[in-house]
This record gives C-alpha cells, sequence and structure tokens, in this order.
C-alpha cells in the first residue's frame, strides 16, 4: 500500500480533473505533497477527514481541490465553508481558491473583522461558491444580514481546527455547526492534534479517515533549531546581533505582546535595521499593509505576535527568531513552521532567558530532542549593548509620547503613529484583490 502511494507523482494519477490540473500547472505545482497524496483520494471518494500535517506542507490544495471538484459536478451558491483563525489565513486561503479555480468562474467572499460588514454583505448577496472567514464575523453575518443562510453547505473545513476550539472561538463554532446542515462533508485540518479537536471529531464528523502526514508534533528536516541562553537584561542585544549577522536574510521575530512587537520594531528600526510590526491591536488595512511590504521585501524583518503564526505563507522567510518563548509549546510548532517551508531550508532560534526555562524545555520534550546552542562570542555580542540600551530608551520616549497625543485625539488603533507613518499606506492594500 504505502509503495502505491509513493509511485504516484502527479495530480492527475489522484484523480484531479483536467481543468484543475491546468491551474496547478499555473500555479507551478508540479507534484502533490504528502498530505496530499494521502488525502485527495479519500476526499474525493466523499469521505470526512482529519488531516495532521507540518504547517507549510500543501494542506490548503489538500482540501480546495476536492472541493472545486465537487463543485464542478453540482455548481451551487454557497457550497462550501472555510474557518480559519486569522484574518490574514481566512484571505490567503480565499485567494488559494480564487487561484485554483479562476478557469471555472469561482467565486469566493471572505467575511473577517475589520472590514466594512456592509461590503461583505453586497459580496454575500452577490451568491458565492465559497465563503472562508473567521468565526465571530461569520456568525455576525448569519445573525445580521437578510437573506443569508448556509443551509445549501455541502462541505465544511475547520483549518487550523485545533486553535478554532479554543475558549476565543469555541462557543461561535458551536452556534454555526447548529446553523449549517448535519448532511455535509466535514474537513478539519491542522498541524496539531488536541483534545478539542478529538472532541470536534466526535461532535460532527462521520467516519472520518485519520491522515497523519507528520508525526503528531514535530518539525521539518529542513529547519535548523537552535537555541541560546540570555540574562533578560541582554535580550535586546543578542537579538540585534543575530539580526546584524543575519543582515541579508528575511527574518520573523515572535514576541508574546502587541506593546512588544510596536518596541522592538522602533528599537530596530532607530539602529537602522528595516522591521516592520503585525499584531492583533493593528487595524486589518494595517495588517495586511505590513504583510505587503514584507512579502514585496521593502522591509525584512517582521516583528510579530501569534496572530502571525498560523498558516500564513510567506515563501521567503529565512529565519524565525523566538524572542519570547511561547509558553505554549505547540505554539513554538506553528511559529518554526513559518520558515523552511515546501521542501527549502531555514533558522529557528530561540533566545531564552532564566525565566523562560521551564517553557523551553517544554518545547524540546515535545519535539523529542535537544537543540544544539547558538554560537555567539557574548564579548562581541555586547558591544552593541550600549547601543541598544540607547535605541529602547528613545523608543520608549516615542511610544510614551504617541500614546499621548493619543489620548488627546481620542483616536488610532494600533497605538502608535510613529509606525503608522512607517507603514506609510493608510488604507493597505491586498496582494491580490478578490473577484466579485
Amino acid at each position: 500500500m504505502t509503495e502505491e502511494k509513493e509511485e504516484v507523482k502527479t495530480f492527475k494519477e489522484l484523480g484531479i480533473c483536467e481543468q484543475l490540473l491546468e491551474a496547478c500547472e499555473t500555479l507551478g505545482w508540479k507534484n502533490p505533497t504528502k498530505i496530499q497524496v494521502e488525502a485527495l483520494p479519500h476526499a474525493l471518494e466523499g469521505k470526512d477527514m482529519i488531516g495532521l500535517a507540518q504547517t507549510g506542507s500543501g494542506k490548503t490544495g489538500a482540501f480546495a481541490l476536492p472541493i472545486l471538484q465537487a463543485l464542478l459536478d453540482s455548481p451551487q451558491a454557497f457550497f462550501a465553508c472555510v474557518l480559519s483563525p486569522t484574518r490574514e489565513l481566512a484571505i490567503q486561503i480565499a485567494e488559494q481558491f480564487e487561484a485554483l479555480g479562476s478557469g471555472i468562474g469561482v467565486r469566493c467572499a471572505v467575511l473577517v473583522g475589520g472590514v466594512d460588514m456592509v461590503q461583505q454583505a453586497i459580496a454575500l448577496a452577490k451568491r458565492p461558491h465559497i465563503v472562508v472567514g473567521t468565526p465571530g464575523r461569520l456568525l455576525d453575518h448569519l445573525s445580521n444580514t437578510k437573506g443569508f443562510s448556509l443551509r445549501p453547505l455541502k462541505y465544511l473545513v475547520l483549518d487550523e481546527a485545533d486553535r478554532l476550539l479554543n475558549e476565543d472561538f469555541e462557543k461561535s463554532i458551536d452556534e454555526i455547526l447548529n446553523a449549517i446542515p448535519r448532511e455535509r462533508r466535514t474537513y478539519l485540518f491542522s498541524a496539531t492534534m488536541t483534545k478539542k479537536v478529538k472532541k470536534l471529531q466526535r461532535a460532527c464528523l462521520r467516519n472520518p479517515v485519520k491522515i497523519e502526514a507528520a508525526s503528531k508534533y514535530s518539525t521539518v528536516d529542513t529547519l535548523k533549531q537552535q537555541y541560546r541562553f540570555v540574562p533578560a537584561k541582554y535580550k535586546d542585544c543578542y537579538l540585534v546581533y543575530i539580526l546584524t549577522v543575519m543582515a541579508e536574510s528575511t527574518t520573523m521575530v515572535f514576541t508574546r505582546t502587541c506593546d512588544s512587537t510596536q518596541l522592538l520594531s522602533l528599537i530596530l528600526r532607530n539602529l537602522g535595521l528595516r522591521a516592520i510590526p503585525i499584531s492583533g491591536q493593528m487595524s486589518q488595512s494595517k495588517r495586511l499593509g505590513a504583510l505587503n511590504k514584507f512579502k514585496a521585501r521593502e522591509c525584512n524583518i517582521l516583528i510579530c505576535t501569534d496572530v502571525a503564526s498560523r498558516g500564513l505563507d510567506i515563501p521567503a522567510v529565512d529565519m524565525v527568531i523566538n524572542y519570547d518563548i511561547p509558553s505554549s509549546s505547540k505554539d513554538y510548532i506553528h511559529r518554526v513552521g513559518r520558515t523552511a517551508r515546501a521542501g527549502r531550508s531555514g533558522v529557528a532560534i530561540s533566545l531564552v532567558n532564566q525565566y523562560e526555562l521551564e517553557w523551553y524545555l517544554q518545547i524540546e520534550k515535545l519535539i523529542g530532542k535537544k537543540l544544539p546552542e547558538f554560537p555567539a562570542q557574548e564579548e562581541e555580542v555586547l558591544l552593541l549593548l550600549e547601543r541598544a540600551t540607547e535605541a529602547k530608551r528613545i523608543s520608549q520616549m516615542k511610544i510614551r509620547e504617541s500614546g499621548g497625543k493619543r489620548r488627546r485625539k481620542a483616536g488610532g488603533d494600533d497605538g502608535e503613529e510613529e509606525i503608522e507613518r512607517y507603514l506609510g499606506n493608510k488604507n493597505g492594500k491586498k496582494s491580490k484583490k478578490l473577484k466579485r
């Protein structure tokens, strides 16, 4: 059985129809990924699925292709709904559907927060085939948008299902499940399996096929992972050192809080590094503006919270730095999965201070290996201490000043005018305009 699967080389052999084969070719998808090889035959047979795969392994194609093929056989509005935990991931999934379905006239609607509901209601009135959204905004439309219903739905996909089942989304998911038909195909996709995913499996899947294209919690072989124990007071200095040594790399730096993204991006810019922040406190247009600048390499350092750790496919990421160690070790898997995607190599470096040791040890336990130490001479690193300290002082002062201005204006949504000016595009822009 395994040998047969290994012999499969093309989407055609997996049962994908001619129109979609052309779309795959146009997108440069030469051969299916492991999760696609495993998932597509079952999906095309009409089975429910739970797909566990490393992030960056082609999960979107694994559920988009069978849905589009089924849509071709029986075209109808509101054929499929895909739920995602973040706005950016929802937009990215919709773009993938549109790219794959461009030759067959697929219409998508994206329902996410931070965007005008009236515009979204107009898109829904045009009766799209695919609805992609975050749970809260989808529920808003189900409750308030006249004439919108998901009663005709044939397919439901929960992408990053483990995250969708935390307390932030669980109530919304339950209400959505009550508003859609029981007779449907359901796909759960995630890089990690949790008890809550198992609970949802019992609630809404019928004899699902479980596809595991990776070990339970793992990172790809092409990812070089390292750590460095650093005193908390020197952490900024080490970050600046690594970014200076790896100056040509495209890097994502993960922090624990939205405030840290603002502060670190200012510190780095004061030192002449091209950094830009993205966090949940920024408006949707600014988040997309920041992502687009990063993708276009106008800025090569993206400072982010875990809002950017799930599902975002930014192909050129060379390095991930964990400035703050995540308290949930599963979040580490998602963070470092931003690099070394689709067979490329990448580097992940975790800066661990004295207060984060326990969290770091949990990560090593989860991935099942001891990581090597990032090599650096501390004397060399500390040559940057004076400059880094001064940059931090200036940055904190700017944030305090802009905070005062913001209170006087009673406005501003990402809390930092300096960053707003740096983004340079108050309205933001999508990397690809979605068709109506």
